[in-house]
């Protein structure tokens, strides 16, 4: 029998942290109550899921935590409505309601003995965090060239994963750059826009494929050095899951001409980009 799409998996809110300064991101732990259902959800980084609060709706969410990290699934979630505000008032031990994945990944088998250029900005980096930590898992780093990260928010304050940022800066098996657009007085690292990081770190096309995540305007102003630096459309990959609506195709609010982003995406290659409209 065929599982309902519309039925969530009942989870338990297992661990919450706060990411920024603003407290208005939050990463929140969640561990599904049966086993059958943890093997169900299946994933991969780059998909999406709904998340359900019984009287207050649900809302699509990236996955953040990698199929490699055993035993939970991790969410981050910006405050910015009713449902949002419930979630980040809930404490541990609250049941929620899971319903994926959904959506396609990125393109693992295409990757594979490629170099990695992964260019974030802002509060889309929770995707990109389930891409990098499964790349740098030991049973999947061999798969893989060399791990460029281009990684930028407004302020060092709304840097997210900061445990994982540090423990990415000592390895040297990952090149990572941390940009902010407004430093502070303890900050160290790089002071500026993702695109012009991105430009003066110049990281190799001829053997990499790219995958772009982050606000409009970022993406925006990134893609023209994306092209400068010589990735192609087939090697640039963007994820639109910011357009995610319903997940499964129904509800109409996410199509870009013929295709519904929930379904056929959220993650195209720019070719694919291409051949739809403009309206992304």
């Amino acid at each position: 029998m065929t599982a309902n799409p519309y039925l969530p998996f009942p989870c338990r809110l297992d661990g919450i942290e706060v990411e920024n300064e603003e407290r208005d991101i939050k990463t929140f732990k969640l561990a599904f109550l049966e086993a059958e259902h943890a093997k169900a959800f299946a994933y991969m980084p780059g998909q999406f899921a709904e998340l359900s609060l019984p009287g207050f709706g649900e809302a699509p969410f990236g996955i953040a935590s990698s199929p490699t990290e055993a035993g939970f699934v991790l969410f981050s979630v910006k405050r910015v409505g009713v449902f949002t505000s419930e979630l980040h008032a809930s404490e541990c031990g609250r049941l929620v309601g899971v319903r994926g994945p959904l959506g396609k990944a990125f393109p693992w088998e295409a990757m594979q003995g490629k170099d990695l250029v992964v260019v974030g900005g802002g509060f889309a980096f929770t995707t990109l965090r389930s891409a990098i930590v499964y790349a740098l898992d030991e049973k999947n780093r061999k798969d893989f060239g060399t791990i460029t990260v281009i990684y930028g928010a407004r302020t060092p304050g709304e840097l997210l994963y900061r445990s994982d940022l540090d423990a990415w800066s000592a390895r040297k098996d990952i090149e990572l750059h941390v940009t902010v657009d407004r430093g502070d007085e303890a900050w160290k690292g790089h002071v500026g826009v993702v695109p012009k990081i991105l430009e003066q770190t110049a990281p190799k096309a001829d053997r990499a494929m790219a995958i772009v995540c982050g606000p409009p305007i970022m993406i925006k102003y990134t893609l023209p050095v994306i092209d400068k630096l010589g990735f192609s459309p087939k090697t640039t990959v963007l994820s639109l899951e910011n357009r995610m609506k319903c997940g499964i195709g129904k509800c109409g609010r996410c199509n870009i001409g013929p295709r519904f982003v929930c379904v056929d995406g959220p993650v195209f290659t720019r070719e694919e980009l291409s051949a739809l409209p403009q309206e992304y």
